[in-house]
């Protein structure tokens, strides 16, 4: 059954008309017919299933059969703190990430950062950056779609109120367990393509961030969110 995402209220034996994009969608991309049905989603908890009652040229409308309350969230809450990169990269950063189950997503700017946004680009391409996080939600099932924050420097967000479990992906040179003892509540720090710079990383470790390292090798700012949430959802499922 299809999933869509629909920013409309929506409860249980109602009608509801079809919002453009997902009219776009299902009723021309996928051909949808009366009768057909799908899951829908708006992004405040659980989802609803959903059938095409009338279709027409321009406009289709749906009865709201029934209500799920499961989210299909992971056991903890991650805030990850993505440092900003250029073309793809970042796209699959946030698809990714999303996948596995992140709550929600800071884009950040430090030293070596290769992306600086215009003023009249922030929004479009944060605009962009949302929608991606709403289809990812749309292909793995989860109910509650992740705020993508505006860019903050990286100084500005160490001094803000972040989760009691602060991880920073950089060398670990007491090779302590960071994992032991760690909250439900995290805030995870991925560097740019370049890395943090030393100077960030300690400043990190005194805003309360342990030094976390997953491997011997080198992850690219784009894979390390991967690693890091899918250790998370392994290690913290219990």
């Amino acid at each position: 059954m299809p999933r869509f995402y629909i920013e409309t209220d929506l409860a249980a034996e109602t009608t509801v008309e079809l919002t453009e994009t997902v009219f776009h969608h299902w009723i021309k991309v996928l051909r949808a017919q009366a009768g057909e049905k799908a899951t829908l989603f708006n992004g405040q908890g659980g989802e609803y299933e959903a059938e095409l009652a009338e279709v027409s040229k321009k406009s289709a409308t749906v009865r709201i059969l029934s209500f799920n309350p499961d989210n299909r969230t992971p056991a903890f809450s991650a805030l990850l703190g993505q440092v900003m990169s250029k073309g793809d990269r970042m796209d699959y950063a946030i698809q990714k990430a999303v996948e596995l189950g992140v709550a929600e997503i800071q884009l950040l700017t430090s030293e070596r950062c290769e992306m600086r946004l215009k003023y009249d680009r922030d929004q479009k391409k944060i605009d962009h950056w949302q929608g991606i996080a709403i289809a990812a939600c749309e292909q793995c099932g989860m109910n509650l779609v992740p705020k993508i924050q505006a860019p903050l420097s990286l100084e500005k967000w160490l001094a803000s109120q972040l989760p009691a479990t602060k991880l920073v992906l950089a060398p670990n040179k007491d090779e302590t367990d960071v994992l032991s003892g760690a909250s439900k509540n995290i805030a995870l720090l991925i560097g740019p393509e370049g890395g943090l710079s030393e100077a960030e990383i300690q400043q990190a470790n005194q805003a309360g961030f342990k030094s976390w390292c997953i491997g011997s090798r080198v992850l690219r700012t784009e894979t390390a969110p991967v690693v890091a949430l899918s250790i998370l959802n392994y290690s913290l499922a219990r």
